[in-house]
């Protein structure tokens, strides 16, 4: 993966699409520490602040495992996230489908599918900010967290490996919200479906959340 450091940039995401507009590059990565107008899932917007990580990276999808459902590519990318930084000694959980959290939200993933590529956006709170007074729990290099977030997606797990470890802590989903269609939802009695959709109040949800750029 290629990396790229913006010194300042509105969103990683933006960046990356319009990168991709005038070239066919895929394993590159564009990332800064001062984003100002961040993009989340439910077209809602990331409050950024100098300091924290965000990062975009674009992967053509025949690169993925054979066995990932596309649909649920943000729990695979989102996990192998979540388990690096488990292994530094954060107490962070993943948060069904692409939600970082200890006791707030502290970061959150996003994809984007342009033609047979995948961009793939994240932001990791870092220091504090107005609106999110708690942070990832230990200290990290972000760019040393980089090359090795890198290092281990590019060993492409299979998406069984990955989920295998990611239903074991599902349970710990059970005292949150999620939102589906603008819906609240407790996920109290939700259940997890192999391919990583949610099965709850009597629907079967997918994880996707596709970016409209």
């Amino acid at each position: 993966m290629k990396l790229y450091y913006l010194e300042k940039v509105k969103s990683t995401q933006i960046y990356a699409k319009e990168y991709l507009g005038k070239n066919e590059d895929s394993n590159i990565c564009f990332y800064t520490y001062n984003q100002t107008s961040g993009l989340g899932s439910q077209n809602n917007n990331w409050e950024g602040e100098n300091g924290n990580l965000f990062f975009s990276f674009v992967i053509s999808i025949k690169d993925l495992p054979k066995d990932l459902p596309l649909q649920s590519a943000s729990i695979y990318f989102a996990f192998i996230l979540k388990e690096l930084l488990s292994v530094k000694g954060s107490n962070l959980i993943l948060k069904w489908p692409n939600d970082f959290y200890l006791q707030q939200k502290i970061g959150g993933l996003i994809t984007n599918k342009i033609n047979d590529k995948l961009i793939c956006g994240i932001g990791l709170n870092i220091v504090k900010t107005k609106s999110y007074s708690e942070v990832l729990d230990i200290d990290i290099n972000k760019k040393e967290l980089l090359k090795l977030y890198f290092n281990k997606l590019e060993l492409y797990p299979s998406w069984k490996q990955i989920f295998s470890k990611y239903k074991l802590e599902f349970h710990l989903n059970k005292k949150y919200f999620t939102k589906i269609n603008n819906e609240k939802l407790s996920m109290k009695d939700a259940t997890l479906n192999e391919d990583g959709s949610l099965n709850i109040n009597n629907k079967k949800v997918y994880s996707l959340r596709w970016l409209k750029l």
